[in-house]
């Protein structure tokens, strides 16, 4: 059956006249204006006659809402913002319903979403637009009976967050109308969700956080930021905000809010001060509701050059000589959080030049590099990191930079680059630089072609650093078997803590600092990988070569007094340290071993035999075998 239209019901009623109904039909052209309410506007019919005409149409109550009375429980479970973009007023609760008047009770996207957002069934009435939107000014503001008056926060030039500044990124007009509004409302600070976002930025901010996430429980929400790559508890969220915060989360992200059963991905600018902070937002449904996680970047913040990266003076210089070369492969290998991609942005921040064309692939862009041309990966319009980098070719670059190796398509075209005159750049998830030999191969990269193309592989960790309210104390026997587990034979009387302050945010530790491991290819490491040698005869070369692993600097950051054993342990995998024969009894000697623990010979960390054990023979403390 055809659905019929108000202008016909009211023609056919004799309600208005066919040449009103044709004047007032043009008129409604390129105006964001209903039918009815331009026809009420301009008197051409009665209230009643256009309700029952509505009425008949939509087969949806009407309620003047310019007389009802409103429950305040109503009002807290639709946030005003939302209650503004919908053109909906919350009336009343019935049992698991939620009696709300709108302007458009057949739109079922905003059915959906005030759903969504009040956790309850939807019954909807019918109401003018001018009547619902005058209404919800009214009972936001405390109505007649002021319920909503605890609900208001301080003025907003008493809290920092309102300096704060929304962006959107996406193109969803409803969306940024809701940012919009947002904004507006933050300035009043009237909803808890409001609130509650902006604190969790500006808080999470000033801790230097990298993460934020909010897990919904059974009873509550947890709140925790990513801290120096450590996890930590900020605050419990009462249930009943959890729909509205993550509601105001992904509007501003730019998400589906009415979609609750599949993960989703966004992202928004923060303006805080002089300072862009962008949000990247992930969402996963999980047994108690949606969990969010918020990755923050400073996409304008200054680039560190390779000094300001904590390089010890070998690996700088080896680095360089690696990334002077005019083309060849330089993978950067750790797990996620190692600092891979401040690395190949700070390489690049060395390589740009008026002169030097450099084109990246990301995936997403998190740095802004002037003068770099960057790509960001985007799987819904095909462009992937093999596609991305096949055009990048047609670009005549001099160097291109490839956010991370997934496959054996962009693991072949990236190493056929750099055999043709390119300087490429990439990442890899490995756990040291030898393993990513057999990564590679995992990927069905033959040995030849790695051998070929590669030019260096750095690997690298981030361990955190002591406070200063650190403590020394004297050592005990667990902490000694635990040095010497690790290849630490000197004696040592005292053992540093972490103790916490403030300033660490009660912790003990505060800042990162990076330790590197830098494999430059040789004639010696290209033969054993053509020949698919094993990673332990290619990790012997490279010491003999005088290559020094991250285990080496590691320990040598702990005998500076710059983290803790403890930590080092949980980051750095001491386990995969090379052997070389002591030169005197031929036991197997980690490199960590100044001497060996069995006959005493000495050695220096390069793997070249030192004569003439230390004063005593063997150390105090070593039982020769």
């Amino acid at each position: 059956m055809r659905k019929r239209k108000l202008g016909e019901i009211l023609r056919e009623r004799g309600q208005i006249s066919p040449a009103d109904l044709a004047k007032a039909i043009e008129e409604q052209q390129g105006k964001v204006i209903h039918l009815g309410e331009l026809l009420l506007q301009r008197r051409l019919v009665n209230k009643s006659d256009l309700i029952a005409a509505l009425t008949e149409i939509t087969r949806v109550p009407y309620v003047d809402c310019s007389k009802v009375r409103v429950e305040s429980e109503a009002l807290h479970l639709i946030p005003q913002p939302v209650a503004q973009r919908c053109c909906a007023l919350p009336l009343a609760c019935e049992g698991t319903r939620l009696v709300v008047a709108l302007a458009e009770p057949q739109n079922l996207h905003t059915i959906d979403e005030l759903r969504f957002t009040a956790d309850a069934d939807i019954s909807p009435r019918l109401g003018f637009r001018g009547e619902i939107q005058t209404a919800i000014l009214k009972w936001y503001s405390g109505g007649a009976s002021g319920d909503l008056v605890e609900e208001r926060a301080a003025p907003a030039e008493e809290e920092p967050t309102a300096e704060m500044e929304f962006v959107s990124s996406g193109v969803r007009q409803s969306n940024i109308e809701a940012i919009e509004e947002m904004q507006a409302e933050l300035l009043q600070k009237r909803t808890p969700a409001v609130r509650l976002v902006c604190e969790l930025i500006t808080t999470a901010n000033a801790k230097r956080a990298s993460d934020i996430h909010i897990e919904p429980q059974a009873t509550d929400t947890a709140v925790r930021i990513r801290v120096d790559g450590m996890l930590r508890d900020l605050q419990r969220v009462q249930r009943s905000l959890q729909n509205s915060l993550v509601s105001r989360i992904k509007i501003l992200a730019d998400m589906d809010i009415a979609e609750r059963r599949a993960p989703q991905d966004g992202r928004f600018l923060v303006k805080m001060g002089e300072r862009k902070i962008d949000l990247r937002v992930s969402t996963l449904p999980t047994q108690y509701g949606e969990k969010v996680v918020m990755r923050l970047l400073e996409s304008e913040s200054p680039l560190l050059s390779l000094a300001e990266l904590g390089l010890s003076q070998e690996v700088e210089d080896a680095l360089r000589r690696t990334l002077a070369q005019p083309q060849g492969l330089l993978l950067v290998t750790g797990p996620t959080g190692s600092g891979k991609s401040t690395t190949l942005y700070a390489s690049l921040n060395l390589l740009r030049k008026s002169a030097v064309n450099i084109v990246t692939v990301e995936d997403p862009v998190e740095y802004v590099l002037q003068g770099v041309n960057q790509v960001q990966v985007n799987s819904k319009t095909g462009l992937t990191f093999a596609n991305g980098l096949r055009s990048i070719l047609r670009q005549d670059p001099n160097v291109i930079m490839v956010g991370e190796i997934r496959d054996k398509e962009t693991a072949e075209i990236a190493m056929k680059a750099s055999q043709t005159g390119h300087l490429v750049l990439s990442t890899l998830h490995t756990n040291d630089s030898i393993a990513a030999f057999t990564r590679l191969l995992d990927l069905g990269v033959p040995a030849y072609l790695i051998a070929a193309s590669l030019s260096g592989i750095m690997a690298q960790r981030l361990v955190r650093k002591l406070c200063a309210c650190h403590d020394q104390i004297p050592v005990t026997p667990e902490y000694v078997s635990q040095l010497l587990e690790v290849g630490v034979i000197e004696p040592v009387r005292t053992q540093l803590v972490p103790v916490g302050c403030a300033e660490c945010d009660y912790t003990g530790y505060r800042g990162r600092v990076g330790i590197y491991e830098l494999l430059v290819f040789d004639e010696a490491i290209r033969g054993a990988l053509r020949t698919a040698g094993r990673t332990d005869e290619i990790r012997n070369l490279a010491h003999g070569n005088g290559m020094r692993f991250m285990q080496e600097y590691a320990l040598e950051y702990l005998q500076r007094g710059l983290t803790t054993l403890d930590e080092l342990l949980r980051v750095v995998p001491m386990e995969n340290v090379a052997s070389t024969p002591c030169p005197r009894c031929s036991r197997e000697l980690a490199p960590t071993f100044l001497f060996c623990p069995y006959c005493g010979v000495g050695r220096t960390q390069i793997g070249r035999s030192q004569h003439g054990a230390p004063s005593g023979g063997v150390p105090q403390g070593v039982v020769p075998a």
